[in-house]
């Protein structure tokens, strides 16, 4: 059980939840929640899981005594589904099409929706609202004792899927088919399948000394590289970089765990270095990997320019998770309280490197912004429709296991909350229709401005922050900004 204090009136008090917890609200949620459309085919197909918990004292129990516990609801406040993404020929400037589908990423901005959608309750003085006034003009606030925990049914893809192979059963993570270790290097595809006559490991106590590429054949939480035949792509974060790693970050997987046992191998990610930073090597064993590095999503032809999910999550630790352009609305960042994972392939020693470890040397950022000791914890339940759940319900079933290629956007908002989408654009759209305005996923970046300029008008000028007062760009009303202010700001999301 994780205890944090928070300071609720003049009381210190503990808030109290569990990573199991946290795992069955998400998985409930997932199977009364969400739509059919989108899920996997039983048997053939699987997906993964990430979703958004608001953690927010009872009402009755905000005036309770100096360090007693008090209870909290919890409430799952946007969730998303997907492996997927596009590549680099597929993005537009538009911003009318999802460049990265992964479900980490899909749950970040249902969850910018769902905080849209809280300001627009906020600037209409609803008492419902998760936000108070802040002390400068225009800007808004937490209200006190809220937290946010983010939750994810597989270990980020990149730096934290490089996970340590041990010598014997006894490993950082839920035992596995030694069956993978010995698989040789190519490249990462949709086919997860592994031949029946596939030479076992024979030797528990020898290395690993071939290498191997990640696939959806391997654990749930490291398949998670796996993408579309055309990829991801999404903008770089600028503020994470390798450059700012320790020296001792920058190095392999090798010697022993904290344990003492011998690590004779590392689980492979597909996430590549990004180009123009150290690689690599390739070697075999546990050395194959350099660690702390930024990567991108993998590719197969098409580059795909999104970053890994265990990037874009150390960026956020960082930046927070509301985005560029909801920041001229808050008067501080929103940040992650807790990240949960749920159960796969896992190390603290890896989540905790990739997440804040590599990041503490990041300085120079705005008044308001800065590294944060987020709580990393692993639940012990398993997604029902995980790679490692399916695999071992269809035991010797014919035909391939493959990802399910659409995602699930679902957030905590009245109109619309649930959007289908497959390749970037909601599930079943033409080719033809792809112009239309019913042509774009209602957590697009150009849908994402649009709310948001939606949320301007209803504010009165003299209300507006300083900011966006001071704009120059003409007339100050966000639906006068000129298309390459528009642009701009649509990069910014």
């Amino acid at each position: 059980m994780w205890e944090a204090p928070t300071l609720l009136g003049s009381a210190l008090t503990q808030t109290m939840w569990t990573a199991d917890e946290i795992a069955q609200l998400c998985y409930e949620h997932y199977q009364t929640r969400l739509p059919k459309q989108g899920k996997p085919e039983p048997n053939r197909e699987w997906t993964l899981l990430a979703a958004m918990v608001k953690i927010q004292p009872a009402i009755d129990q905000a005036c309770g005594g100096a360090n007693k516990p008090v209870q909290v609801t919890k409430e799952v406040v946007s969730m998303g589904t997907g492996t997927k993404c596009i590549g680099q020929s597929k993005m537009r400037k538009s911003g009318d099409i999802l460049n990265d589908s992964h479900a980490e990423v899909i749950a970040r901005r249902s969850f910018q929706r769902y905080l849209l959608h809280q300001l627009h309750l906020a600037a209409a003085l609803k008492e419902n609202s998760i936000f108070v006034p802040g002390t400068q003009r225009g800007l808004w606030k937490l209200r006190q004792g809220i937290l946010f925990v983010f939750f994810s049914s597989h270990t980020p893809c990149g730096d934290a899927s490089i996970i340590p192979m041990l010598e014997f059963e006894d490993q950082p993570c839920c035992p596995i088919s030694r069956r993978w270790a010995n698989k040789p290097s190519e490249e990462a595809s949709d086919n997860p399948e592994t031949p029946e006559d596939e030479k076992k490991y024979e030797d528990l106590g020898s290395p690993v000394t071939k290498k191997m590429r990640l696939e959806p054949g391997i654990p749930d939480g490291v398949a998670h590289c796996q993408s579309l035949d055309n990829q991801e792509s999404g903008p770089v974060p600028p503020t994470v970089s390798s450059s700012n790693v320790p020296t001792q970050e920058l190095a392999t997987v090798a010697g022993r765990a904290p344990s003492g046992a011998k690590v004779v191998d590392v689980y492979r990610t597909g996430a590549k270095c990004v180009p123009g930073e150290a690689g690599d090597s390739g070697k075999p064993g546990a050395a194959y990997h350099q660690v702390g590095l930024l990567r991108v999503k993998p590719g197969r032809g098409d580059r795909t320019c999104s970053m890994s999910c265990s990037d874009k999550l150390a960026r956020w630790n960082v930046l927070g998770c509301q985005g560029a352009l909801l920041m001229h609305l808050l008067e501080e960042p929103v940040y992650l309280s807790a990240v949960v994972i749920g159960k796969c392939p896992y190390s603290q020693e890896a989540m905790r490197r990739a997440l804040t470890g590599r990041c503490q040397n990041v300085s120079a950022l705005p008044k308001g912004f800065g590294v944060q000791e987020v709580t990393i914890q692993q639940s012990g339940l398993l997604f029902e429709q995980s790679r490692g759940a399916v695999q071992a319900k269809r035991a010797d079933s014919p035909g391939r296991l493959v990802p399910c290629g659409a995602a699930i956007s679902w957030s905590a908002v009245p109109e619309q909350p649930l959007d289908v989408t497959a390749n970037g654009f909601p599930q079943g759209t033409t080719r033809k229709a792809i112009r239309c305005l019913q042509a774009r996923s209602q957590i697009s970046k150009v849908e994402l401005f649009r709310s948001f300029q939606k949320l301007l008008s209803s504010i009165s000028e003299d209300k507006w922050p300083d900011s966006l007062r001071l704009c120059s760009y003409g007339p100050h009303n966000a639906s006068c900004w000129p298309s390459r202010h528009r642009a701009t700001a649509l990069t910014h999301l």
